[in-house]
């Protein structure tokens, strides 16, 4: 018995399957050009603190500054209300670490509120975190030293996780942002006003 000869190809399918195959390849290349976009840069770029080696003063040429993550957290005094550093666009933001169980916190409070009395209409704000208190405790301390400025209510220092490497037992300490708000200066100490406002209006005044 002989063998039945073999079937002809069908010049439709031949195209019809070049088609798919072209169109397979077009999708691709789309996800690969979806994946290494602008915002995978962002991620690398942001803030992650390393320890300084016994530096309490920090400062960050603007080639080298990160963005700061968008710290979150409930308002102090506005229970309810929530902060993040996102609300001060194109402002130069001071973050405030704080407790009132932390005696250098208490000495400082007036000279940072002197700071931001003198830097405010410069588009600088300043924003507290305040650690392991109880709200009323925190709320007293903000009124009896005449604090203008917001503070998160933190008592579990939620908040700072999203600070790359940064000590949650550094209290007090000072962050400053740039009006990119990117990471440019850090200080791990209580502060006076001569300390912190020259470095404050010299970011201030950054183009």
């Amino acid at each position: 018995m002989s063998a039945s000869p073999a079937s002809p190809a069908r010049p439709g399918g031949v195209r019809r399957g070049r088609v798919l195959a072209g169109l397979l390849a077009a999708v691709l290349l789309a996800l690969v050009g979806c994946s290494t976009g602008d915002d995978a840069v962002a991620t690398n770029n942001e803030f992650t603190f390393v320890a300084p080696g016994g530096q309490t003063t920090i400062r960050y040429a603007v080639a080298d500054r990160q963005a700061s993550p968008d710290l979150t957290g409930e308002s102090l005094l506005e229970a309810g209300k929530q902060i993040k550093v996102s609300d001060f666009a194109n402002q130069v933001v001071v973050i405030n670490v704080w407790g009132t169980w932390c005696p250098p916190c208490r000495a400082e409070a007036s000279e940072l509120e002197q700071v931001y009395t003198n830097t405010k209409d410069s588009g600088v704000a300043f924003l507290g975190i305040d650690l392991k208190d109880t709200r009323s405790a925190a709320e007293d301390f903000v009124r009896n030293n005449n604090l203008t400025y917001p503070s998160i209510f933190d008592p579990s220092g939620r908040s700072l996780l999203a600070l790359n490497g940064y000590p949650r037992n550094a209290v007090p300490s000072t962050i400053v942002l740039d009006r990119q708000h990117r990471v440019a200066a850090v200080f791990l100490t209580g502060l006076l006003a001569s300390d912190l406002e020259p470095v404050v209006k010299e970011i201030a005044a950054e183009s």
